[in-house]
């Protein structure tokens, strides 16, 4: 069997990359702008900032944050042990809901729901990852029902 062999090179490739951030002011007021990332495949990116054209020149002046993200959000954070009978509620606009059972069954129902029941042992989380000004918020509420034998906690968290 015959055949060559050898190496191939491969010159590196430029890259542009684009993402929409915003400028926020200490009063609150946010400006949505373009950031450019450039690569010519040989070193750092070049990084530019252009208004939303992706031609007129930008400046920031305030905090750099992803849109719809406050920089330093305030978060609330409850949390409450039900044994036996009983209910835990939890309002439609938390962040994040955990419930851990250590004994009994029992349920929660979403916005008004069918009740499940939860076995012993079990843990369970609902959450979203973006908050800050018009961020996500889950838009259930949720009741935990406690039954006889029952023992476990409900953690929630919510921006302020």
């Amino acid at each position: 069997m015959s055949g060559t062999s050898g190496s191939v090179s491969a010159a590196a490739a430029a890259d542009a990359e684009y993402e929409i951030l915003c400028d926020v002011q200490a009063d609150g007021t946010s400006t949505p702008f373009l950031r450019h990332y450039t690569t010519t495949g040989s070193g750092a990116p070049a990084v530019s900032d252009t208004t939303l054209d992706g031609t007129t020149a930008y400046a920031p002046t305030g905090t750099v944050v992803r849109c719809g993200a406050s920089p330093n959000p305030q978060i609330d954070s409850t949390v409450q042990r039900q044994t036996g009978v009983g209910t835990v509620t939890i309002p439609v606009g938390a962040r994040s809901v955990t419930v851990i059972v250590y004994a009994g069954s029992p349920t929660v129902a979403l916005s008004g729901g069918t009740a499940v029941p939860i076995a012993a042992g079990s843990s369970l989380t609902w959450s979203v990852d973006q908050g800050g000004k018009n961020g996500e918020k889950l838009q259930d509420s949720f009741a935990f029902v406690g039954v006889a034998g029952s023992d476990f906690l409900v953690l929630s968290t919510r921006e302020l």
